[in-house]
């Protein structure tokens, strides 16, 4: 007689309170593409933070820094002075400036999960 019924794929535990319980995932691992999807969307669930912030500033003002370095050409005083003052005054602003767009971006998206 052929079988009515699909078998279950994944097993279930049931505890001594009669709660059944998965254990997860017991298939396939996951493929890179759905792998690379999961850390993405736990990288958007992530509120900001200020170290987070200030570290793009300091990145920006070195790039800043060097950029302004090789580029510019006071008619006083010292290029690379100028443009350290310049990576200094950027780091100062970019920090707060970065977080706060941050923790913006991050409430409207936790507001409408469907994004």
């Amino acid at each position: 007689m052929a079988q009515m019924k699909s078998k279950r794929k994944t097993k279930h535990r049931g505890n001594a309170a009669g709660v059944i319980e998965t254990r997860g995932r017991t298939g396939r691992p996951p493929s890179p593409q759905e792998r690379k999807r999961q850390t993405r969307e736990a990288r958007l669930r992530r509120e900001p933070t200020w170290k987070g912030s200030a570290q793009r500033a300091l990145l920006a003002a070195v790039i800043m820094f060097a950029f302004l370095s090789v580029t510019d050409h006071p008619k006083h005083g010292s290029r690379f002075l100028a443009a350290a003052v310049f990576a200094v005054l950027a780091a100062v602003l970019y920090t707060p400036g970065g977080y706060y767009f941050e923790r913006y971006l991050y409430r409207r998206r936790m507001a409408n999960p469907k994004r």
